[in-house]
């Protein structure tokens, strides 16, 4: 099975952009690497074989790229979290405060609670994505959680 490749920049564009953007923590690299899983998928000549199945292969070429792009040492115009979180907006204050958080997390708990609350993946999908085992995906979640509530704990800790 193989789509059109504007048909799936519309559908995932987004999405990769977000997961390149989760471990390169810069929007042009991530740009960057959205662009070359594109191209990566434009001319390779293999079958898929399911639209799920595109997706992850997309997914973990995005992941791969951009964890080589950023154990680069040129990185150009990277650009500050901070900096990021200007040009977004948020529903509610809380929102931004648990993205702030998302992305302050080690990459290893951050990319696997992206795909799994972001992209709506199942722990057995991130496993195969990720080359992990779904034991250490389940303990990369539970950790990545914990991470987030202590530091969620303290920040409404700080506010009251």
């Amino acid at each position: 099975m193989r789509q059109e490749v504007q048909e799936l920049v519309a559908l995932y564009q987004d999405s990769l952009f977000a997961v390149a953007f989760n471990l390169c923590k810069n929007a042009q690299d991530a740009e960057d690497v959205v662009q070359d899983t594109f191209i990566r998928y434009y001319t390779l000549k293999k079958e898929f074989d399911s639209k799920e199945h595109i997706r992850a292969w997309l997914i973990r070429v995005a992941i791969n790229r951009a964890k080589n792009v950023s154990r680069t040492f040129w990185r150009r115009n990277r650009i500050s979290l901070q900096d990021y979180m200007e040009t977004l907006t948020f529903e509610t204050e809380e929102s931004e405060n648990l993205f702030e958080t998302v992305m302050k997390l080690p990459e290893k708990y951050r990319i696997v609670i992206h795909l799994f609350y972001y992209e709506d993946y199942s722990v057995g999908e991130i496993a195969g994505i990720l080359n992990l085992s779904e034991s250490n995906v389940k303990v990369r979640l539970s950790r990545g959680r914990t991470l987030l509530r202590d530091a969620l704990k303290e920040e409404w800790k700080d506010d009251e």
